[in-house]
């Protein structure tokens, strides 16, 4: 690897030009300024206007023009009116208006100019209304921060910026058009647009922002459709219903007494006005979550007013950003009060009584098997031979829900939270400490209440029966993951034969599952080594092996079989009510646009029948094992599918070729299983059926908590890989293609899975263009060809730690007087990089679909994107 550089390189907007260059070197000075007023006596001129005058093209350039207008404005030659727009002074007019006339110069171009800032982005200037003078609420601070050029904000049609402090512009009145009114919820896509998701239409619909009336992500709203463009539909909302969460986490910026968040997220089109009274303290450049109280009406160019409900420090620290994470995606960041009053009252001793009533496992051989950091361990393994010289193994499960009653404080934030959530440093539990890793977590030496599936098996993995009840364990050992492994390899101590033994089981029982038709696609799980302050001191990929394998392979046995036991106590419909995990069959359409890129690389799939599909995906594993498209493939092969979700439905496991399959088997972490947990023992007692619509709405609330949890853990690895590299600027990295766009393509470092992009127009050697429809992107000189899959060796040219973001430049070994020639060439041909980044999400290929199944003409992105992406979960064990 090439060693980094003294000094981080920072991504430029363009090249600068041999004439932009000798600009640089020429000093510009304060008559120089006063010269384009004096000239232009009682106008209004903006920092974009003078730029231009005075030829500005460098940032140190900029900064001695705004040094100049400060001093100018100190020696009251210049009045700062708002923002970024100057004008003489009254006294400095008078003056000019007693100089001898020809030193006056009178023009028109000023008149377009003024036209054409009225709808340009404008670069604020650093300064300070003028005394007395206020900026009207919702007024927009637009400034250079953290170090970095000026940030330049689109004008908005609905008038974002500045709004002019003496001539209010009055609500712009929108036109109205006919047409039906649905009620849907909103889904951000870009800045630009949302789409409204509604049962009521067949496709999505589209909404600008300028027409959402300030919606958020996951509001409801009243829809006025009105006709569609470019083939979609498109339509006004008319009235927000229900903001799920008017809350928005982002950078403070404070100006002059004036303070505006501007959000994290960048699909987020509005900034969040927040008065000095609403501050709590909070300082100019911390991350903080604002709570939004007042959203303009329809047409007003004021922004939404909020309250700073929580500062996490300044933007870019770990604490801060990671904190920001979690109140970005509505994590809670500490227990109520009465929630941790229920669970410390609770006793650590085991009353008699209780264990007479359970089978006990306490003379058994028991263990442990989990990450060696683990501290809540909600699974154990027991093995005995028993008479007839078969093996009784027990997958035995913390009976949490012994604990957790329902009607309590507990419960209710158990439900709440629906799931544990494994951030890159941390831990944010379902449950309490005193409960997650002390009371119901299986410590070794402890006496523990269990909730089993014990199954009689032979060496092959023949199942001849099973036994669900409630039992007491006692732990001998508590193994890490690699503790075991060691054992697998043949080390020999403790418990290696009992080890040994259950993994041969485990591998017929594997094999018997992909007989059936499973299918062994998997992602990479990505993970850090932090030091002490969690900054990320390595990446690497977790690699699976039989321990890991093993363990899942009981697990999953154990929710089969609950699953299983449930569905056939009642033979009629309705059946018995009962939380199944289900993974629907692949959308056709979705499966043929795979089995098309898969193609590109030689692999040719028969995806239409249904019988041969998981034969046919499971050979393509094989097949692409070690090459460098492994990745892409595996990870698209893994999107074409369906997301599994929880329901009272029993559609049964695509991925896992079970008919029946429910989530048993993590309760400390996951709400679906404390709730099959409820039902089994609840049927296990003669119980009657319990009423469906209450367990599907909680199964559906546990499926968006878990969709929220991953983005959440997605976010936390992207920060901390943005982390990572920026201690590797100008270093090199082998990566492999994984997504491809009209404005860059993306590259995933092979190492550690940190991917940045690189802009078409900075691709050496060719002007390149993106082939969508084969999914490669094509020179028009050199007729080169680089598609997914393709291994490169990249250059980290930039990170920005806030935006996690990451630009990389293409190696170039051509000799030097070959690049240099080409870029002499691009300045003189004007050639600028295309477009700004995007903001993610793209689907990978074809038309794809939701994962609720509900078709959707829409493209996340809006522009053509062909995109994969690997991020681990950060978590445990997720099917």
């Amino acid at each position: 690897m090439k060693q980094p550089s003294q000094s981080a390189p920072r991504a430029s907007r363009a090249k600068a030009s041999s004439t932009e260059t000798a600009a640089a070197a020429t000093p510009i000075s304060q008559d120089q300024i006063m010269r384009i007023f004096r000239d232009n006596p009682g106008k209004v001129l903006t920092y974009r206007q003078l730029s231009r005058r005075l030829g500005v093209t460098t940032k140190d350039q900029r900064e001695v023009v705004f040094a100049h207008l400060r001093e100018l404005r100190q020696d009251n030659q210049l009045l700062l009116i708002q923002n970024d727009e100057y004008r003489l002074t009254d006294e400095a007019q008078q003056a000019q208006a007693t100089a001898p006339k020809g030193r006056r110069k009178g023009g028109k171009k000023d008149d377009a100019d003024d036209a054409t800032e009225a709808v340009a982005t404008a670069v604020s200037e650093p300064g300070e209304l003028p005394p007395g003078k206020k900026l009207p609420r919702g007024g927009r601070v637009v400034e250079s921060e953290f170090g970095q050029d000026p940030v330049v904000h689109r004008r908005r049609e609905a008038g974002f910026d500045f709004a002019d402090a003496d001539d209010p512009q009055a609500p712009r009145r929108r036109r109205e058009s006919g047409g039906d009114t649905i009620v849907g919820t909103v889904a951000l896509a870009t800045e630009k647009y949302a789409f409204v998701i509604s049962e009521e239409t067949e496709n999505d619909v589209r909404v600008f922002t300028d027409r959402l009336r300030f919606a958020m992500q996951g509001d409801t709203v009243r829809l006025r459709l009105r006709g569609s463009r470019d083939g979609r539909p498109v339509g006004d909302v008319v009235e927000v219903l229900d903001r799920k969460r008017p809350e928005v986490v982002g950078r403070l910026q404070i100006r002059d007494h004036v303070a505006f968040v501007k959000a994290d997220n960048r699909k987020l089109y509005f900034d969040v006005y927040v008065s000095q009274d609403d501050l709590n303290d909070a300082q100019h450049g911390d991350k903080v979550l604002v709570h939004v109280t007042e959203f303009p009406e329809d047409g007003s160019d004021r922004s939404p007013a909020g309250v700073v409900v929580r500062s996490f420090g300044q933007a870019g620290g770990n604490e801060a950003e990671i904190n920001a994470i979690m109140a970005e995606f509505g994590l809670p960041f500490e227990f109520p009060a009465e929630v941790e009053a229920e669970a410390q009252a609770m006793p650590d001793t085991i009353p008699a009584e209780e264990i007479a009533r359970r089978r006990d496992f306490r003379a058994i051989t028991t263990f442990t098997i989990d990450p060696a950091d683990a501290k809540d361990f909600d699974d154990a393994l027991s093995i005995q031979q028993l008479e007839n010289g078969h093996w009784e193994i027990g997958v035995h499960i913390a009976d949490v829900t012994h604990y957790v009653q329902l009607d309590t404080a507990l419960e209710n934030e158990a439900r709440s939270r629906a799931t544990s959530v494994y951030l890159v440093d941390r831990v944010i539990p379902m449950l309490p400490e005193h409960l997650s890793n002390g009371l119901c977590s299986l410590r070794p030496n402890e006496d523990k209440l269990t909730f089993s599936a014990v199954f009689e098996l032979d060496e092959n993995g023949k199942l001849y029966s099973t036994w669900l009840g409630k039992t007491v364990i006692h732990s001998d050992r508590r193994f890490a993951y690699e503790d075991a492994q060691e054992r697998i390899e043949g080390l020999e101590s403790d418990y290696t034969q009992e080890v040994q033994l259950m993994n041969r089981i485990a591998k017929k029982l594997c094999a018997a599952r992909f007989k059936q038709g499973a299918i062994s696609f998997e992602t990479q799980e990505v993970k850090f080594r932090l030091d002490e302050d969690g900054k990320p001191l390595g990446v690497y990929v977790k690699e699976r092996k039989d321990a890991h394998k093993m363990i899942e392979e009981f697990m999953l046995l154990a929710n089969r079989k609950v699953a299983e036991f449930v569905f056939k106590l009642k033979k009629t419909k309705p059946r018995l009510t009962m939380v199944y995990r289900v993974h629907d069959s692949p959308d056709p359409e979705r499966l043929q646009n795979f089995a098309l890129f898969a193609k590109k690389f030689g692999y040719h799939l028969e995806l239409k029948d249904v019988q041969k599909l998981s034969t046919e995906l499971n050979d393509l594993n094989v097949e692409v094992v070690g090459r460098p498209e492994q990745n892409v493939l595996q990870t698209l092969a893994i999107r074409t599918m369906a997301k599994a979700t929880y329901t009272t439905d029993p559609r049964g496991h695509f991925g896992l070729a079970f008919e029946h399959y429910s989530h048993f088997t993590s309760p400390i972490r996951r709400y679906p299983d404390m709730m099959a947990h409820r039902l089994l023992e609840h049927y296990l007692e003669g119980g009657k059926n319990v009423e469906v619509e209450p367990i599907e709405e909680e199964c559906k609330h546990s499926s968006e908590r878990e969709k929220l949890a991953a983005s959440a853990e997605r976010a936390s690895i992207k920060f901390k890989q943005v982390e990572f590299l920026q201690d590797h600027i100008g270093e090199q990295f082998t990566g492999v293609v994984s997504g491809l766009t009209e404005w860059g393509m993306y590259v995933e470092i092979a190492e550690n899975k940190c991917e940045g992009m690189i802009r078409i127009s900075d691709i050496p050697g060719d002007t390149f263009e993106l082939d969508k429809d084969n999914y490669r992107l094509v020179g028009q000189g050199s007729k080169r060809i680089i598609q997914f899959g393709d291994e490169l060796q990249v250059e980290v040219k930039a990170v920005n730690l806030l935006d996690r973001t990451i630009d990389f430049a293409l190696v170039d070994d051509r000799p030097d007087d070959v690049k240099q020639r080409e870029q002499q060439e691009r300045r003189e041909n004007g050639s600028r990089p295309r477009g700004g980044r995007p903001e993610r999400g793209g689907k990978p290929s074809g038309k794809g679909g939701r994962s609720d199944g509900k078709n959707s003409s829409n493209s996340a992105s809006g522009r053509s994107e062909i995109k994969s992406s690997s991020k681990g979960s950060g978590g445990k064990r997720r099917r």
